[in-house]
């Protein structure tokens, strides 16, 4: 059985007026790939409390994010063959991709669904409690979209295979 490809997203903040600053994949081979994302120019909110949690600053964003188009297109390149990538903030970061995808001019080839779907009441159980151990043995860094995405893979791994 292959891996679910998982996706996460970071943001400004949360809430109205928020949007979309970095896009992880973890793929179904186990491979991590995110891109930062340039904000536009009507993107103005900024909550320093999220910048605190993910450690990106909007000056970084501007001089290392890649535009929304292209940000898009590689998602479009990397899904669409696949379909369905997997989230488990799935209210936010669905708002946040179709604002991406707004802002490209463009529709997603793929859709995204809830992790929570994929998860059985044994998984449920033991989610927490899996995915902090394998951040203390990993020494995963938090709020980043390419590892947060990871983690989420591995602890859906781990709760399946193990059987908590």
């Amino acid at each position: 059985m292959t891996l679910p490809t998982l996706l996460d997203i970071e943001a400004s903040g949360f809430g109205r007026g928020s949007y979309p600053i970095e896009v992880g994949l973890a793929r179904a081979d186990g491979s991590v790939c995110a891109f930062l994302i340039q904000p536009q120019n009507e993107w103005t909110h900024w909550d320093p409390k999220a910048e605190l949690l993910h450690g990106i600053s909007r000056s970084r964003l501007e001089r290392e994010g890649y535009p929304a188009i292209e940000v898009a297109r590689w998602l479009n390149d990397e899904l669409a063959e696949v379909g369905i990538a997997y989230s488990d903030s799935w209210g936010y970061d669905s708002t946040w991709l179709s604002l991406l995808f707004h802002h490209a001019g463009m529709l997603p080839r793929f859709r995204l669904e809830a992790l929570r779907s994929l998860l059985d009441e044994s998984q449920l159980s033991c989610w927490k409690r899996t995915k902090e151990a394998l951040i203390r043995e990993r020494g995963i860094q938090r709020h980043r979209a390419g590892e947060d995405a990871r983690l989420l893979q591995l602890t859906y791994l781990r709760t399946r295979d193990a059987g908590c």
